[in-house]
């Protein structure tokens, strides 16, 4: 599974990484907290199972509220 792309919110705390695997697509929300070191923290496990990154990206859009917004 690979990141082909991630889009982050106007404030850099969360952003949705749009997966992509051999058998296809899927989308995984994220969040930082900048006094932690950690680093980004999934927020729920991937959402897979579409067919190529644009369907994924597409259901990211609909589901995650700030996304929508941008």
């Amino acid at each position: 599974m690979t990141v082909q792309s991630s889009i982050e919110d106007a404030t850099g705390d969360r952003c949705v990484d749009i997966l992509v695997t051999g058998d296809g697509a899927g989308w995984v929300e994220c969040r930082r907290d900048p006094e932690d070191a950690h680093g980004w923290r999934r927020l729920h496990p991937p959402r897979m199972g579409f067919a190529d990154a644009a369907r994924a990206r597409a259901d990211a859009c609909r589901s995650v509220g700030w996304l929508a917004l941008d």
